[in-house]
């Protein structure tokens, strides 16, 4: 099933994304996160393009050859949102099936709480809703503080965040001189023996790092999660356009909280909502902690799926991520599965 690649551009916004299958099949829309691009979901489009689904995935702001902006405000979740809405409707729907990892989460979740008319369903893949969408501080409550004791990690595995705050400059600069080199520290699969123990991200503010540290050793790149050719796509894109646009989307909790209180419906979710979880994920810890409760509350229509892989789950295990998506597809949405022509 071949991907082919696609502009949208607006007076406020360019889009740059991919996509696979029938034009007529039902929109599902795949949204990435830091520090990826369009193809973090090059497993997913054709898969689900061969099942008769529209399935395209946009560079997101600051990413790729989307636009670029300079100032920290221009990344905040309201106008990510607006930019998805926008490329909703240069295809000429109504509604899309929306499925989001990382920061590309908290995008489909805003885009499900004050658009539901335009969200068949949702799907997050390591974020779970009310969380990150809700702003720092509100994540922050979430904490398991056994492992992580509040005089000792006060931000707990969200130190990095707090480091981006405090020292931005200072936190992309070894990231923006060596790009490949960060990639293939962080573009690493699970480790299952890290499971309960404190997640590196901990260390951020101790070590002036987002991963602990601010010296990145040269690692041999994990096969298992991208392929040399992949590789080479995301730092050639992030040697362009620099860190600067993805991890300014990290600086902009206070106007996304604010931007989360206005969800409608109390921020209930009533659509089909699909949750992945990957176990051997640190930071975004929630099979073991409070942070998916939040989440159960407010999606009326919620299945959960756990799978042992690392962050990157979507890259690591791409067969146990297309068999949930299309469990969840087959059964939960199964009003929108393609019909035989």
């Amino acid at each position: 099933m071949s991907i082919t690649e696609h502009t949208v551009k607006t007076d406020r916004h360019t889009s740059f994304y991919l996509a696979a299958g029938p034009e007529n099949g039902p929109l599902i829309i795949f949204v990435h996160g830091w520090p990826e691009l369009s193809i973090s979901w090059r497993h997913q489009l054709p898969a689900l393009a061969a099942l008769g689904f529209c399935a395209i995935a946009p560079d997101m702001r600051g990413y790729g050859r989307s636009s670029v902006y300079s100032r920290h405000g221009d990344y905040a979740q309201e106008l990510i949102v607006r930019d998805m809405i926008e490329l909703l409707d240069s295809t000429g729907r109504q509604k899309a099936i929306w499925v989001g990892h990382d920061w590309g989460s908290p995008v489909v979740w805003n885009v499900a709480s004050h658009h539901p008319d335009r969200c068949e369903a949702v799907a997050s893949l390591c974020v779970p809703y009310y969380t990150i969408d809700r702003g720092l501080d509100h994540t922050l409550t979430l904490i398991d503080r056994n492992l992580y004791p509040e005089n000792e990690f006060p931000y707990g595995q969200w130190e990095y965040m707090r480091l981006y705050e405090e020292a931005f400059a200072e936190a992309i600069a070894p990231m923006d001189a060596s790009p490949r080199k960060f990639l293939k520290l962080a573009f690493r699969k699970g480790d299952p023996s890290g499971e309960g123990k404190r997640a590196v991200t901990s260390m951020a503010r101790k070590g002036r790092g987002m991963l602990g540290s601010a010296q990145f050793p040269d690692l041999p790149r994990d096969g298992d999660v991208v392929s040399e050719e992949d590789l080479s796509i995301y730092a050639s894109a992030l040697e362009r356009n620099g860190f600067f646009g993805p991890s300014s989307w990290y600086l902009n909790h206070k106007t996304n909280e604010a931007y989360g209180a206005k969800a409608v419906n109390g921020g209930n979710l009533d659509m089909p909502v699909l949750f992945i979880a990957a176990l051997y994920d640190y930071v975004c810890e929630s099979v073991h902690s409070r942070l998916g409760e939040p989440m159960r509350a407010h999606c009326r229509n919620l299945k959960e799926e756990i799978i042992k892989a690392g962050h990157w789950v979507a890259q690591e295990k791409p067969l146990e991520v297309n068999a949930a998506l299309v469990k969840w597809l087959a059964t939960s949405v199964r009003n929108l599965w393609p019909r035989p022509a």
